[in-house]
């Protein structure tokens, strides 16, 4: 099993632009649940810290093999979210392990 851990600082003049924004990209991504096969876990998270250094929203997702996680990048529900996010974020970070 392999995890994806995605983090980002998402896009906003405020604060409650910054959190509508984050709402958003956690609702987009808990709609791929249930529809990438080998997906097995899907956990969205937004920053309640506040701390400046925080990213905003963190996608926690465990694939059943290095090669599923391939295919999510390539999925058509998963372009589709990147799509609708596409501005929405300011610097993303990522973090790919397998877990044991």
């Amino acid at each position: 099993m392999i995890r994806h851990i995605v983090m980002w600082r998402v896009a906003g003049r405020t604060a409650e632009e910054r959190r509508e924004t984050a709402s958003y990209v956690k609702k987009e991504f808990e709609s791929l649940r249930g529809v990438i096969p080998g997906l097995v876990a899907l956990e969205v998270g937004i920053d309640v810290s506040a701390v400046d250094y925080a990213c905003d929203v963190v996608l926690v997702t465990d694939f059943e093999s290095r090669a599923a996680l391939e295919a999510y990048a390539d999925h058509p529900e998963h372009l589709r979210v990147r799509e609708a996010l596409t501005g929405m974020r300011e610097a993303r970070h990522q973090v790919d392990y397998y877990l044991h």
